[in-house]
């Protein structure tokens, strides 16, 4: 009888499996200062942060952004698929804000200054945007401002896509009407409607996607009939312009990118 209370007794433990995911979350929604849940944040892995981002809020996340690191966060996000890690990204504050000392809009090769520089982490290739939607590249950079090479510039060229239907192509402008451009190398088989939104593709270094552009009222065949050339009416105003982001999500991606490269490395091994 003895041995067998034991063995019963026995079959009665069960060794739970911790919930850190639940644990971490309770930590983001609590009253802990940024230090406090940062030092209960220290004992989880990466990948129990990241199984966690999708239970939260948008504000608990950008909560949980506050909080942790760039190497926390990093570790955590690089544990993700691409276009998660991208959409996170996105949410993420990682843009500068500055204002614009100068604009023009009646040249060909218009050129807008700003008051940031290097000085203030702006760097050559960083990508610019306003609360309406994108405004350029920066194109030079001195200690405390920066010329920004916008949309409205012959030289522009800015990868882009239509919503969600996944065709891309390539914003230019030539000239005249300040709020037009012009979508080129649409594919031919491309189906969409007048009106769609044209936003950033993300295949660039410059602009994360989904940052509006403008959206098509126009749609004509190419030069040599090869494609598509959509009309945009641009989401910026740009003779109204005065206050931009300068968007440095670079480094984040950079530091992601690096961790998957080793991550994929070691497990070829």
């Amino acid at each position: 009888m003895a041995k067998e209370k034991i063995i019963n007794d026995n079959a009665l433990v069960q060794t739970e499996k911790p919930d850190y995911e639940s644990e971490i979350i309770r930590v983001i929604k609590g009253n802990y200062s940024p230090k406090a849940a940062l030092e209960k944040l220290e004992d989880y892995h990466g990948s129990d942060i990241a199984q966690a981002m999708d239970s939260l809020t948008l504000q608990e996340r950008k909560k949980l952004y506050r909080i942790l690191g760039a190497d926390m966060l990093s570790d955590a996000l690089e544990r993700l698929d691409e276009s998660e890690a991208g959409a996170y990204l996105n949410e993420m504050d990682l843009k500068k804000a500055a204002k614009v000392v100068s604009n023009s809009i009646d040249k060909l090769d218009n050129l807008i200054t700003i008051d940031k520089g290097e000085a203030d982490g702006v760097r050559r290739d960083m990508g610019v945007a306003c609360g309406y939607g994108v405004v350029g590249i920066v194109f030079m950079t001195g200690q405390h401002y920066s010329v920004v090479m916008p949309i409205l510039n012959s030289n522009s060229s800015i990868s882009c896509t239509i919503g969600k239907r996944g065709y891309f192509g390539y914003l230019h402008w030539t000239g005249g009407n300040s709020r037009i451009a012009f979508m080129d190398e649409v594919p031919r088989h491309a189906h969409f409607n007048l009106y769609d939104k044209v936003v950033t593709s993300g295949y660039s270094s410059v602009f994360p996607p989904g940052i509006e552009i403008g959206k098509i009222i126009h749609v004509y065949n190419s030069s040599d009939g090869l494609s598509y050339r959509c009309m945009v009416l641009l989401s910026t105003d740009f003779s109204r312009l005065r206050d931009v982001s300068v968007i440095d999500d670079a480094q984040m991606r950079e530091r992601i990118d690096i961790l998957r490269a080793a991550q994929d490395s070691l497990e070829k091994k």
